[in-house]
């Protein structure tokens, strides 16, 4: 149990063994009124493979899921929520740099914290283009790797790739063929191109 803004934050803290980088990772789940948790599945692919590549991490549960306390703060609580846990990283992990990753309502949390914070890296899976504010937010000063499937079916992945599109610089983007938004099926693929991006960054 973490501190948060209103109360404790559940997380589960990895320490990688063997080769450990310098960075350490807050992984973000999918939107807490609509099942997300830091169990669901994407997120626990990505954790693993932030693992694989040597970082350290914190994976929680947003205000009001799990153990957590709180209520559900349309993103901006949670964007609290995550920096919170960002905090408690770098006190446990001194020295190491901030990476930050999130799933649909989660990529969109951890692009907000990563304009307010000192990022290494970025990893944006199925941002939810379209259904949050996306107009304020902009290209973070950092390697940022995107991952969509084209075949999306709750957020519009055209109007993700033409927000990416109009990004400056331009992230990496990643368009799996044929995957809906929880990459049934293709789970191996997302945790390779998180790994190949924080190994090539």
């Amino acid at each position: 149990m973490v501190p948060g803004p209103v109360g404790n934050l559940e997380a589960i803290a990895h320490e990688p063994e063997g080769c450990a980088r310098p960075l350490y990772a807050i992984v973000c789940h999918p939107h807490s009124l609509h099942g997300g948790t830091m169990d669901n599945k994407v997120v626990y692919t990505v954790t693993r493979a932030l693992q694989t590549a040597g970082v350290a991490t914190l994976r929680f549960n947003f205000r009001g899921v799990g153990a957590s306390h709180g209520t559900y703060d349309e993103g901006m609580g949670e964007t609290q929520d995550a920096a919170a846990m960002a905090d408690f990283g770098a006190a446990r992990w001194p020295q190491r740099r901030l990476v930050l990753a999130g799933f649909s309502f989660g990529a969109f949390v951890a692009l907000r914290l990563a304009l307010a914070r000192d990022t290494a890296h970025l990893i944006s899976v199925s941002p939810p283009v379209g259904r949050f504010d996306f107009s304020k937010l902009h290209a973070p000063a950092c390697p940022w790797l995107v991952v969509q499937g084209d075949a999306d079916d709750v957020v519009d992945s055209s109007a993700v790739i033409d927000w990416v599109e109009r990004q400056n610089p331009k992230p990496e983007l990643l368009v799996v063929p044929g995957v809906g938004h929880f990459f049934h099926g293709h789970l191996a693929e997302l945790r390779d191109a998180v790994i190949e991006a924080l190994r090539s960054g």
